[in-house]
């Protein structure tokens, strides 16, 4: 449904899409599907079905009846994007976020060569960030393709990161969001990977926020980096 959120980078999840399926190597100790497993223990109604892909039309019209505004995450327990997901659902969403400007929607897909099909026939309002996740050198091409979309503000997250990026072509990217796994098997993440992606987004100019170092115990390890925190936004962030 919809609930405040920890996440470190939004203040609330939206979910009208739940489940998902595993497209590439970030996917593999997906958060998403352990919470799910919980939630569907719970006897939680949208979450019955387990991990299969489900659109939930009883709550697309939530965020129309908040007041405050919010920075939202669309579908955290899924991915907008996912093919299962019908066309006429996903614009359904955006007309959602569409009426209601006073919040920002945070998007993010690994499934690009879907968002780069579809981005013909979707009208993108300024308040959605489009982001996708790259969480190691093998999937770059997803930057490409969400560089060659219309939305307003485009965003990367690399998280978890699994790997060393080197070269990060940042032009027309608003911000950058960089975390290490996090749970019961979580990879290690290098600083070196972290600094050398920070370095880049300073030299450009770009918003870099550091989410966490990850690992078994997340709260534990934290999320300074060198001394400080990172949390910078995009420039037309709003609050």
């Amino acid at each position: 449904m919809a609930v405040n959120s920890a996440i470190e980078w939004t203040e609330a999840t939206w979910n009208p899409v739940t489940g998902c399926t595993k497209v590439s190597n970030g996917c593999r100790n997906c958060y998403a599907e352990r919470m799910t497993r919980r939630l569907k223990a719970m006897g939680q109604p949208n979450y019955l079905s387990g991990f299969k892909v489900k659109t939930h039309k009883n709550v697309l019209a939530l965020p129309l009846r908040w007041k405050k505004s919010r920075r939202v995450f669309v579908n955290s327990m899924s991915d907008l994007f996912h093919e299962k997901v019908p066309v006429k659902f996903i614009l359904e969403v955006f007309q959602i976020m569409s009426m209601t400007p006073q919040h920002s929607f945070q998007v993010l897909t690994k499934r690009s060569e879907n968002l780069r099909k579809l981005n013909q026939v979707i009208s993108w309002p300024d308040n959605v960030w489009m982001g996708v996740t790259v969480e190691s050198s093998d999937y770059l091409f997803r930057i490409e393709d969400l560089r060659n979309t219309s939305a307003k503000i485009k965003f990367i997250s690399f998280e978890p990161l699994l790997g060393r990026i080197r070269k990060v072509d940042l032009q027309g990217i608003d911000w950058v969001i960089v975390g290490g796994e996090s749970g019961p098997r979580a990879r290690p993440m290098s600083s070196s990977w972290v600094e050398e992606i920070r370095d880049q987004c300073v030299k450009a100019k770009t918003p870099f926020f550091f989410k966490q170092w990850g690992g078994f115990n997340k709260k534990k390890t934290g999320r300074i980096l060198n001394g400080r925190t990172w949390d910078e936004m995009p420039a037309s962030a709003k609050k």
